[in-house]
């Protein structure tokens, strides 16, 4: 009879013993875990996947950039080649025309060439005229690499590595590479720890600047500024003083270097021959200094001034090491 437990086989019968009640089966999740953690404390939601991501960027971003020139240059003809291969200018090939003619120029190169252990090319004419964009080559080009810029802060620690005050050359809207490459050579010469450039609208390291510096930019780092304004008001948060030379300045160089500011960390910025220092420059720096001059001459050429002031103050330090 349907229901009725008695009869056989009613009951299913199971070797498992009885199973405890959910609330005996979960008494340990009903148990308190404390205060709910915060959302960026939770690894599966998002605000912790969010922040986990920046330090991520955070920890892959360089503090320090570098940048590269746009790309390699060309050196086109067999003087300015020979100059530059004995300049010291870096040199990644040479490229000779077939069938050129081989006088002493050609074997010069040849040789300089062998000496700094530069790759030699024979190429067509035709081929060489196209690598040089139709340059007058000669028969002969040679190629350097692209000018890999120091960060501004590696000036700071050169200088510091040294033990010596900081001392920068900043050029302001100089177009001319042949005055990069003087300022550069200057730098070298009276003890400047780099040279500080802005990225746009200004001369780069180009194989004129290369040649101008004689072999100075080898050793002396050319550092590039996204903003040259910014770049000065960050030297002088690291204590730094920012001297502009300017032919109406508020006091002479013979002057300034006597009262004693060219003993501390110092920048000295120069300015284009045309137009000098721009007006956001001019008031970012803490003094503007005149060169004297006995004619009426208007301005110096930003190579010759800047080696002026290094000059003065390389003295200057000279004797108060002395």
């Amino acid at each position: 009879m349907a229901g009725n437990s008695q009869r056989k086989g009613a009951i299913r019968k199971t070797a498992k013993k009885p199973t405890a009640g959910s609330g005996g089966r979960v008494k340990r999740g009903l148990e308190g875990k404390g205060p709910t953690p915060k959302a960026k404390d939770r690894p599966y939601h998002k605000a912790h996947k969010a922040v986990a991501r920046a330090q991520r960027d955070q920890s892959a971003r360089p503090k320090r950039r570098t940048t590269k020139s746009s790309d390699a240059e060309w050196i086109a003809g067999r003087n300015p080649v020979v100059e530059a291969l004995r300049a010291g200018v870096p040199v990644n090939g040479l490229y000779v025309a077939e069938g050129a003619e081989r006088d002493g120029r050609l074997r010069e190169a040849f040789a300089l060439a062998a000496e700094g252990g530069v790759g030699l090319l024979e190429v067509s004419r035709t081929e060489l005229d196209r690598m040089t964009a139709g340059a007058v080559h000669q028969g002969l080009a040679a190629r350097i690499p692209a000018y890999e810029y120091a960060h501004p802060d590696d000036l700071l620690d050169t200088a510091a590595a040294q033990g010596e005050p900081l001392l920068v050359v900043a050029l302001d809207s100089v177009t001319d590479p042949r005055n990069l490459g003087a300022v550069v050579r200057s730098a070298a010469g009276f003890g400047a720890h780099g040279v500080l450039i802005p990225e746009r609208r200004a001369a780069g390291m180009t194989a004129s600047a290369w040649k101008t510096s004689a072999g100075a930019a080898a050793r002396t780092p050319v550092a590039q500024a996204v903003n040259l304004v910014r770049q000065l008001k960050a030297y002088q948060d690291e204590g730094c003083m920012v001297i502009g030379l300017a032919a109406d300045g508020d006091a002479t160089l013979p002057d300034a270097i006597a009262s004693g500011w060219a003993d501390g960390p110092l920048v000295i910025v120069v300015g284009s021959e045309g137009k000098g220092l721009s007006r956001l420059v001019a008031d970012t720096c803490d003094q503007l200094i005149s060169i004297p001059m006995a004619s009426s001459l208007e301005s110096l050429n930003a190579g010759v001034a800047a080696s002026i002031a290094l000059y003065a103050v390389s003295r200057a330090r000279a004797g108060s090491d002395g």
